[in-house]
């Protein structure tokens, strides 16, 4: 859960701590939809970290030495991968108690704030641990992420700017920076930090999905069909790209080709509007 590392893309909708023409109005929805699963979700998810054993561990670290405030922060961090919010917060608070200058537990503290739907809350700590530390790009990309769910692209895309600046190695700052450029048209923009992201995080299917939507809208379908079908090797479950490829099928005019993978995209996702108009287009014309 904690916001000090990086590393695989989760999928799904779920909470970030459990730890989106023809071919332009179906793909950018597409990449509409990921950027709201991923949020986004690509903190690393170690299991291990939130177990019983290493909680405990971590309880006895902290029975001998009740005024360090960074065992509770890591537990706090272990708390929220193993899905418990409440003692989370009780550590991350603990901590900052003991030293109010601990950058990192206010942004640990934001990102369970943020999952329980506390923006402001989350907001004033992702500030606060900028404040203490104007370099700390893990806030920046935490901020930038409440920025963009709020509809505040621009406040966004400087955060997950001025990350980028300070040589960040999380591919979020990067995938999500990259679907702002894909939103405002920059697809040779977007392709390139789509491409970044996928060089930090390799096992992560959404910039893969994210890189194939701007090459579809730049009618590149050969390199668009590569990154669905790598999205898709890494991701069975990811339905943006089941209806990407039925996409590029439709555009074929292999229209019983498309509907199935668009039938496919509509079981992972019953309420995905691409995989629902795509086979309104399509079942009549196989």
């Amino acid at each position: 859960m904690t916001e000090t590392t990086a590393g695989t893309f989760m999928t799904g909708s779920g909470r970030a701590i459990r730890i989106a023409l023809l071919a332009g109005t179906v793909g950018l929805l597409a990449a509409c939809q990921s950027s709201q699963m991923m949020n986004q979700n690509i903190v690393s998810i170690d299991t291990a970290q939130g177990s019983e054993q290493n909680i405990a561990s971590l309880t006895n670290v902290i029975a001998s030495n009740p005024n360090d405030p960074e065992p509770y922060n890591v537990r706090g961090a272990a708390y929220g991968r193993a899905g418990d919010d409440r003692r989370a917060m009780d550590d991350f608070n603990q901590a900052i108690a003991l030293n109010p200058n601990y950058y990192q537990a206010y942004a640990n503290r934001a990102l369970i704030e943020r999952s329980l739907g506390r923006r402001m809350d989350a907001l004033n700590d992702y500030n606060k641990a900028l404040q203490i530390n104007g370099d700390y790009d893990i806030a920046y990309i935490g901020r930038g992420n409440l920025y963009r769910e709020a509809g505040q692209q621009n406040d966004a895309f400087n955060d997950y700017s001025r990350a980028i600046q300070l040589n960040t190695t999380d591919p979020r700052a990067y995938h999500n920076r990259g679907l702002i450029y894909q939103r405002r048209g920059q697809q040779e923009q977007a392709i390139a930090d789509f491409s970044k992201a996928i060089s930090l995080a390799p096992k992560a299917a959404q910039p893969y999905n994210g890189r194939g939507v701007s090459y579809l809208a730049l009618n590149d379908d050969r390199n668009a069909r590569s990154d669905f079908d790598k999205a898709l090797a890494l991701d069975q479950r990811n339905a943006e790209s089941w209806a990407n490829l039925g996409l590029i099928f439709e555009r074929e005019g292999n229209f019983s080709e498309a509907a199935s993978y668009y039938q496919k995209a509509k079981a992972l996702n019953p309420n995905y509007q691409p995989a629902i108009q795509g086979l309104q287009r399509t079942v009549g014309n196989s």
